[in-house]
């Protein structure tokens, strides 16, 4: 069972974001590299603040609507 979206912590890594929205590899690097996702890079790091997941997810509800 997942968590909801409240009790995420700070930043998702790529897999855990791939679980939040039900989503391929690809398909969230496709989200990140064409900025509808937000993201930062740590080192070599690539983590999802759950912010941006946030807003990306009323974003798309917004477009829905």
């Amino acid at each position: 069972m997942s968590a909801p979206l409240s009790t995420l912590p700070e930043t998702l890594t790529v897999p855990e974001v791939m679980h939040a929205l039900r989503l391929s590899r690809f398909k969230v690097y496709d989200l990140i590299r064409s900025r509808e996702l937000k993201s930062i890079k740590i080192g070599r790091c690539r983590r999802v603040p759950a912010d941006a997941l946030r807003t990306f997810i009323d974003h798309q509800l917004e477009e829905a609507a």
